[in-house]
């Protein structure tokens, strides 16, 4: 009974996130026939959950595409090795070790007990973007959530000064790369049901997570909070970052604000004209 318990579990969630999935990669047009989209894994079950649900859609999808999937092992202390290469060889699938002492730099830069995240994640992107180009990937494919961006927008605004987030699809700044995030419509929750149904080797991020009274942390608690009060609140949040009204804002470079005058005068000559 437990068995066929878990089974209708498993069977559910995953429909669910192939459902978000699939609407995100339809919505922004993240992935097109004959692509190659480079998989970004880590270890983490966001990430073994978007490798999951592409392989999934792979066979279903009304086009073709390739997947080839990338983990960059950053020389961290006790950092398992063996885990993901062992995995993906057991999916089968084409896959690519990236061996690069950026854990190094990171400690040797950065201050002890200052966040090392920003650093990180500035060495590990040049290093991915690098290889998707000479791997000629079409897209790459990132882990990111819909719970991460709503987190981005609040860590943006409470501690940079605007808004802004995680766009579901980014095209770089030097133009070489596209950058998906196909499980952007996906909640944090439900990838987490996920990852423990299918029972992922999870790899905990020991550089960064260790570090306590993180900024993201702290905003992540702030909006659980703020969720559990209100059910639905991170939702509402996210829609709205896909409802953006400019001419409700304050930005002098996008909308034309200096422009806008009133029409009296005008409607009044109509009116005349229409009575003559």
């Amino acid at each position: 009974m437990t068995i066929k318990k878990d089974q209708f579990e498993l069977n559910r969630s995953q429909k669910n996130l192939r459902r978000d999935v699939g609407r995100a990669i339809v919505d922004f047009n993240m992935i097109e026939d004959g692509d190659l989209v480079m998989v970004c894994i880590s270890g983490g079950k966001d990430s073994y959950t978007l490798l999951n649900i592409l392989q999934s859609l792979q066979k279903y999808a009304p086009i073709k595409f390739r997947i080839h999937a990338v983990n960059l092992d950053q020389k961290q202390p006790g950092f398992p090795e063996h885990v993901l290469p062992q995995y993906l060889e057991e999916l089968q699938i084409d896959y690519k070790i990236i061996e690069q002492d950026t854990y190094s730099i990171v400690k040797k830069k950065i201050p002890e007990g200052k966040t090392y995240c920003g650093l990180c994640s500035r060495l590990r992107r040049g290093i991915l973007y690098n290889y998707a180009e000479s791997l000629g990937a079409d897209k790459i494919a990132l882990g990111h959530h819909r719970d991460d961006i709503v987190e981005t927008l609040f860590l943006n605004m409470f501690y940079g000064g605007n808004l802004s987030a995680m766009p579901p699809k980014l095209l770089s700044d030097d133009k070489r790369n596209i950058v998906i995030r196909p499980l952007a419509y996906c909640k944090e929750l439900e990838i987490d049901r996920y990852a423990k149904l299918m029972n992922f080797p999870i790899i905990p991020c020991d550089l960064c997570g260790s570090q306590n009274h993180l900024q993201r942390q702290s905003i992540k608690s702030m909006l659980r909070q703020w969720d559990k009060k209100n059910p639905g609140r991170i939702e509402s949040i996210f829609r709205s970052i896909t409802n953006v009204s400019l001419s409700q804002l304050a930005d002098v470079g996008l909308f034309p604000f200096r422009d806008l005058h009133i029409e009296r005068e005008l409607k009044r000559r109509l009116d005349v004209a229409e009575l003559v």
